[in-house]
């Protein structure tokens, strides 16, 4: 358990602070062209399902739509939650926590936030090998049914 101490700066108690992993949403939004993948502006790049941190306050399912709006400039219709991602190693920067929804939209995506552009690929088209994260195995669990 990662864990340290601080002491509280008016008291002077000690304090047991826990490095926990940090929630994020992901989203397959499924389109009459395809599944929605976003080409990453920021480290580590390559192409990702649209998605992001949770913000205090907010739902997984409104950051979700708040995630999916910002990058791609849809709006989604939220389908289902499909599966959690929790493997330590998913994302190179921190341990994350992601819970996967699948959602509709209509329309052309467009790059936006942290995303340089977005992207509809046919279900027989998408670039696995330049998938950032786990999302070569996510995807690959969507198209196969397994959850």
């Amino acid at each position: 358990m990662a864990k340290r101490t601080v002491k509280c700066p008016k008291c002077g108690f000690e304090i047991e602070v826990y490095k926990n992993p940090v929630p994020t949403v992901d989203v397959i939004i499924e389109t009459p062209e395809g599944i929605v993948l976003v080409e990453r502006r920021n480290p580590p790049f390559g192409w990702a399902l649209p998605g992001g941190f949770v913000d205090y306050g907010e739902t997984l399912e409104e950051a979700a739509v708040r995630e999916a709006k910002e990058e791609t400039g849809l709006d989604v219709e939220l389908m289902r939650q499909f599966h959690a991602y929790s493997h330590p190693s998913r994302d190179p920067r921190q341990h994350t926590i992601t819970v996967v929804f699948i959602a509709k939209a209509t329309g052309t995506p467009k790059g936006g936030d942290d995303a340089k552009r977005a992207v509809a690929f046919p279900k027989d088209r998408i670039p696995f090998d330049e998938l950032a994260f786990d999302h070569a195995d996510i995807i690959k669990d969507y198209l196969s049914g397994r959850y």
